[in-house]
């Protein structure tokens, strides 16, 4: 059984020091870069036929050592990356090269695309949310593709190529009969599909976000938009060299993907460029989010002066009445009078009401 860590956001400090833990060494050097999400890693292996399908979980190296495949495509899948020695084996036993294996083990990696001759390695990301914080994280997925295997790596479970495997289970569709590369593609397309998930959450918070600013600012919006630039950025790292990783499959010649699969790989393109341009989107509305702030405040505060203004003007009137009554003369013709003060004070009252009338009129005190 394999635990998996909270997928916390690592600091800046963190990866300078983990990409310092490699300097000084050699090519291919097997060392894990990154953050440590499963206590131990999990090997699971899945080889099956038109047919016929047997599942397979190793728990220790010597067991996956002895283990000898039968049937025409397998496809080995590793949750956790930080025991070199697992790595290692699985080169051995694929011919992979060192630098591949390092690539794998290095998970600060941008989405790309390496030809080996006998196989294909690629790289993408997987994004989740976090329920807890509603923050956007990522893992790297490694993918292998070979003649008759197809070799995933992640850093940790995450079940979303849990789909493809009923499919396998159940053998629905063609996923059995068009072979390896076929079950890359379904790889793939879990991947991309992802996006528009994570994505959507994006558009729903920038949404409530905007209404918000548009109908109260306050001091914490600052912050969420900070944060959703800084999502959508990792994002855009991602979803655009992952857009030239999948338009050079669909351009490459017939080793590893098939005429069959080929209109497969074009959907998965046209999926990817109508993520770009949603995220594009969202885009351009988050970095107007800040302007909307600065003039919703703005307005706010000009409201809020427009009141007091209101205010002093219409007490401004009844200042200056009791400020001439209030004057030091010995002959004031209205101290005299009977009702002088009951006078004062309807002169006070008439004017006050003349003005709120007015400012009424003008929708001034709205």
């Amino acid at each position: 059984m394999t635990s998996s860590k909270p997928n916390r956001p690592r600091t800046r400090a963190a990866k300078r020091l983990s990409q310092a833990a490699k300097v000084g060494l050699a090519p291919g050097a097997l060392i894990h870069l990154g953050e440590r999400k499963t206590d131990q890693p999990a090997i699971s292996l899945m080889e099956y036929g038109e047919s016929e399908i047997v599942e397979h979980q190793f728990t220790s190296l010597a067991e996956s050592q002895t283990y000898q495949p039968k049937l025409p495509v397998l496809w080995l899948n590793v949750h956790g990356l930080h025991e070199p020695e697992v790595m290692a084996e699985i080169g051995r036993r694929f011919k992979l090269h060192p630098l591949v294996l390092e690539d794998i083990l290095n998970t600060n990696q941008r989405p790309k695309i390496d030809d080996y001759g006998d196989y294909l390695f690629m790289v993408a990301r997987f994004f989740e949310i976090d329920a807890e914080n509603n923050q956007i994280g990522s893992d790297q997925v490694s993918l292998i593709l070979g003649p008759n295997f197809v070799l995933t790596f992640q850093e940790r479970p995450s079940g979303r190529f849990d789909p493809v495997r009923e499919r396998l289970r159940q053998n629905r569709g063609q996923i059995r009969k068009l072979g390896a590369d076929y079950l890359a593609y379904s790889l793939l397309d879990a991947i991309v599909d992802r996006y528009f998930t994570i994505l959507e959450n994006i558009g729903e918070r920038t949404e409530e976000l905007e209404d918000m600013m548009l109908d109260r600012p306050r001091p914490g919006s600052l912050q969420i938009v900070h944060q959703l630039k800084r999502e959508t950025l990792n994002l855009r790292r991602s979803i655009w060299p992952l857009r030239e990783v999948i338009n050079s499959l669909t351009r490459a010649d017939d080793r590893f993907f098939r005429p069959e699969t080929r209109p497969y790989l074009r959907d998965i393109y046209d999926h990817t460029v109508h993520a770009i341009e949603s995220l594009e989107a969202n885009r351009d509305v988050i970095a107007g989010m800040l302007d909307i702030y600065l003039s919703a405040v703005s307005n706010r505060v000009n409201q809020e002066v427009r009141a007091l203004t209101v205010v002093a003007i219409i007490f401004m009137p009844a200042t200056l009445i009791s400020g001439i009554f209030g004057m030091n003369f010995k002959v004031m013709p209205p101290l005299d009078w009977p009702n002088g003060f009951l006078i004062a004070l309807g002169l006070m009252a008439a004017v006050a009401t003349s003005l709120s009338f007015i400012f009424w009129r003008r929708r001034w005190l709205e």
